[in-house]
């Protein structure tokens, strides 16, 4: 229930924000422009806050918190006077109109480089890209590995993290090849070596983003740090908490075979549903024998499998792989520009490659999955939450820009047909628009929503 509430509360504020930033960007600009705003609205339906500002704009907060509108004054809409005729929108020359519409985008992609100035600012936790292996008959399966490699660049674009990392990977799917430029683990400590490129063959790289991110899909093995045989974490009702096992113990035996490795004991644990396994655990200094049925659980590929219920404690990062993404006062501005560049370019390749089919409609997220990622972002803290807008916030620009009549881009391209034309869209095509417009996005919406119930 905590959880509900905190990836709630989470979403209402950062999806608060975001529309705030949007309708401000619109509202902005007509008052520039010389438009009477007669309503700013954070949110549909029922007003739980309202106030008329000394402008004689009323500004609303309503209870719906799915969107935001400006509502100007308007001769298509409602009767002008004749004194106010000269505030009305559709009075406006169309490049004014243009300015308006695009001020609700433009405000996004704005919001998302201050915020990721923020973000570098105070510093982004990282660790550097090292792998060290790969797997075979897979794309990365040309790499040989004598030592744990970093991962400077993806197709000529450095990368620091992981993060960066995925990103750069997504924008690639589809894609014939992709280079992967290594160097050795010396270079982390201080060496300087001189990366090597490597071309993987992408042709047959096909992969589920709900199962396995690119990095590991592509065959690369990311390092980590070891596992201790400490447990960290116990499921509530599972079999190891049934046990009587406890936080802390440590596993010396399974089955009178003394404790090689982690994934050789979830091996024998998986493969023994509803079987009776005793463990040889040291607890304050004693060791204590313990029996435990994994209880049987179904995995994605529909196989039974033992499941008893613990996490183990991991090992430390070494120093030299961890550090601080951080700027100063000026070099956070160039590298927010930049970061908000790549996240519009990728969102932009991932709407053509659900076009082409090399993106499935299953990978559409709604507002669901959206609530999950803001509570789970404000749970690792404010650096990780900014960073997660700053996404979101380039994502809600770019799908209000697609061409749809009842988005902004739709607009926008009634405007520079007029442009073009020397006169505006008829009324009636436009209204055909918006309705076809409000069906596809009503349709995208529920393909969206599908897909958040369905990873529930």
């Amino acid at each position: 229930m905590f959880d509900f509430l905190w990836n709630l509360g989470s979403f209402i504020v950062a999806l608060g924000i975001l529309i705030t930033v949007h309708e401000y960007g619109h509202f902005w600009v007509a008052r520039k422009c010389g438009v009477k705003v007669e309503k700013f609205s954070i949110g549909f339906g029922k007003a739980i806050w309202r106030k008329v500002g000394q402008d004689g704009t009323e500004y609303v907060v309503a209870m719906i918190p799915l969107g935001g509108f400006v509502k100007m004054l308007d001769e298509r809409v409602e009767d002008v006077p004749a004194d106010m005729l000269d505030q009305a929108f559709n009075r406006k020359t169309v490049w004014q109109r243009i300015a308006i519409v695009a001020a609700g985008p433009l405000a996004n992609f704005i919001f998302a480089i201050v915020a990721l100035y923020a973000m570098y600012l105070i510093g982004v936790p990282s660790i550097k890209p090292v792998i060290d292996s790969t797997k075979i008959n897979s794309p990365a399966a040309v790499i040989q590995l004598s030592e744990p490699q970093q991962i400077l660049a993806i197709s000529g674009q450095d990368v620091r993290n992981w993060e960066e990392v995925n990103l750069a990977l997504v924008g690639h799917i589809g894609s014939d090849s992709v280079d992967v430029t290594l160097a050795p683990l010396s270079r982390i400590e201080g060496v300087d070596v001189s990366g090597q490129t490597y071309q993987l063959d992408t042709r047959n790289w096909k992969f589920d983003p709900e199962k396995e991110s690119p990095i590991t899909a592509l065959g690369l093995g990311i390092f980590r740090p070891g596992i201790n045989p400490v447990i960290a974490a116990i499921s509530e009702n599972s079999s190891a908490q049934m046990a009587g096992l406890m936080i802390g113990d440590k596993i010396i035996s399974i089955n009178q075979q003394q404790y090689k490795d982690w994934n050789s004991f979830v091996d024998v644990v998986q493969t023994s549903a509803n079987k009776t396994l005793t463990l040889v655990i040291e607890r304050a200094g004693q060791q204590l024998p313990f029996e435990v049925v994994p209880q049987a659980q179904t995995n994605d590929n529909g196989d039974i499998i033992g499941i008893v219920g613990i996490s183990p404690t991991a090992a430390q990062w070494p120093e030299n792989m961890r550090f601080d993404l951080e700027y100063g006062m000026i070099d956070s501005v160039s590298a927010a520009v930049d970061k908000t560049w790549q996240l519009v370019v990728v969102s932009f390749k991932m709407i053509g490659k659900l076009f082409t089919g090399d993106v499935s409609v299953k990978n559409l997220s709604g507002p669901i999955s959206i609530a999950q990622g803001a509570g789970a972002s404000a749970n690792y803290g404010l650096v990780y939450f900014l960073g997660f807008i700053a996404l979101i916030s380039v994502n809600l620009g770019i799908i209000n820009l697609m061409p749809l009549p009842v988005l902004d881009g739709g607009h926008l391209l009634y405007y520079f047909i007029e442009v073009i034309t020397g006169k505006p869209v008829p009324e009636k095509v436009q209204e055909i628009g918006f309705r076809f417009g409000a069906a596809l996005l009503l349709m995208l919406m529920s393909v969206a929503l599908f897909n958040d119930f369905a990873r529930l």
